[in-house]
């Protein structure tokens, strides 16, 4: 009896693999943290300029531990960077991630206007034809 061995190189596969479930863990981080009121008009306002963490609070109407949770969320999903100087903790908007979200919205929406177009010459096709 003889036997054949199939040998499969799936460190190509499993590199995919761990690059697609991070890759989505960070769009889950980043929907999650564009899913909160509070937390888009943080970047909204961050969206003009640098500000401190007061100054982003003020127009909230929450507290400043409710605010430095929603900061924590919004630089867990790559949206901001903080810095501290002395006492003053200055928030900066990092455009990176949100290029991420755009991409992925991007692409879908592509997807979904291709489906269209090919609906509308089926549509088109479908009525010469009976004509």
């Amino acid at each position: 009896e003889r036997r054949q061995y199939l040998i499969v190189d799936l460190s190509d596969s499993l590199a995919l693999l761990k690059y697609m479930m991070n890759n989505d863990l960070a769009l889950d981080r980043l929907f999650k943290a564009l899913c909160d009121g509070h937390r888009r008009a943080m970047i909204d306002r961050l969206a003009a300029g640098p500000l401190s963490v007061s100054d982003l609070a003020a127009p909230l109407g929450i507290s400043l531990p409710a605010v430095m949770q929603h900061l924590s969320v919004l630089e867990a999903a790559g949206l901001l960077h903080s810095e501290k100087r002395g006492r003053v903790r200055t928030c900066t908007l990092s455009p990176r991630a949100m290029t991420q979200a755009e991409v992925w919205i991007s692409d879908r929406r592509r997807r979904v206007e291709g489906q269209l177009t090919s609906l509308q010459q089926y549509l088109e096709q479908s009525e010469k034809d009976e004509k």
